[in-house]
C-alpha cells in the first residue's frame, strides 16, 4: 500500500517555505536599502538630516559620499533643544556643505514660545538654507483641545516670527499622518519636505521640493543609518 498523505505536513511545508521566502525578501530589501541613493544625474543636489541621535557625525566625510548639504535638527516645542546642534552648525560649514536648520513644531504649545527657542538657537544668518519645520505630532495628545483651526493659526503665527529671524520662508517637512490629519500641503503657501522611503512621495496636495528618501542609508560618516534626501531639480 501506498504512504498516507497528511495534509497538515504539507500545509506545514508551504508556510514554512512561504516564511522563509518572505524573510529572504526582507532581509534583500533591508540590505539593498543600506546602500541605496537616488540617481545623481535626476537629483544632482543631495544630502542628509542629522541630529544628535545620530552620533558624531564627520561632515568631511559625507561631503566626500556625495552630500551637497544638511539639515541639522535645532530645536523642538517650546524648550528642547538639539545639544548637538552648535557642534553639527560648526563642524558642517568647517566642511563647506550647505546647512539649514529644524525645528519640530508641538501643536500644544503657543506659537511664541515655540519661536523663541527656535531663535534662541538658530542664529540669524544669510548663509543658512530656508529653516524647515517639521509637522509630525498630531494635537491628540494635547492636555487640552487643539482644534484644527487653532493649530493652523499658531503655526502660522509661528511661520511669521521665524521667517522674520531668518529673512526667509520656511519650509514644512510635513508626515503622511500629519497631512492625512490636517491637509495642511494645500493651504499654507510653503515648500514641502515630504518623506518616503525608496518610493517617491505622492500625498502632498503640491510638488515637494525635498524629499527623505532613505532612512536607513548606512555612510561611513557616522555609525548610526543617515537619514537621506534630496532636492528637487
Amino acid at each position: 500500500m501506498g504512504r498516507k498523505h497528511n495534509p497538515r505536513k504539507g500545509l506545514k511545508y508551504t508556510l514554512g517555505l512561504l516564511l522563509l521566502l518572505a524573510l529572504v525578501g526582507a532581509g534583500w530589501s533591508w540590505w539593498h536599502m543600506t546602500g541605496w541613493t537616488p540617481d545623481d544625474s535626476e537629483f544632482p543636489a543631495q544630502g542628509a538630516l542629522i541630529g544628535a541621535s545620530d552620533g558624531v557625525v564627520d561632515f568631511r566625510a559625507l561631503k566626500a559620499t556625495g552630500a551637497d548639504l544638511v539639515y541639522l535638527e535645532a530645536s523642538d516645542g517650546k524648550d528642547v533643544r538639539d545639544t548637538a546642534f552648535a557642534r553639527n552648525l560648526a563642524d558642517a560649514v568647517s566642511a563647506e556643505l550647505q546647512v539649514g536648520a529644524v525645528h519640530s513644531f508641538d501643536p500644544c504649545f503657543a506659537a511664541e514660545k515655540q519661536s523663541a527657542n527656535f531663535v534662541t538657537v538658530v542664529p540669524r544668518d544669510g548663509h543658512l538654507l530656508p529653516p524647515a519645520i517639521a509637522l509630525e505630532r498630531t494635537a491628540d495628545s494635547c492636555d487640552t483641545r487643539v482644534s484644527a483651526a487653532m493649530l493652523e493659526s499658531e503655526l502660522m503665527t509661528f511661520l511669521n516670527q521665524i521667517e522674520t529671524h531668518v529673512g526667509k520662508p520656511a519650509i514644512l517637512k510635513i508626515s503622511r499622518q500629519f497631512e492625512d490629519e490636517y491637509g495642511l500641503s494645500a493651504r499654507i503657501g510653503r515648500k514641502l519636505w515630504l518623506s518616503r522611503d525608496r518610493f517617491r512621495p505622492d500625498y502632498g496636495k503640491r510638488p515637494w521640493a525635498i524629499w527623505t528618501a532613505n532612512t536607513y542609508l548606512r555612510n561611513v560618516a557616522s555609525e548610526e543609518p543617515v537619514r537621506w534626501l534630496v532636492l528637487q531639480p
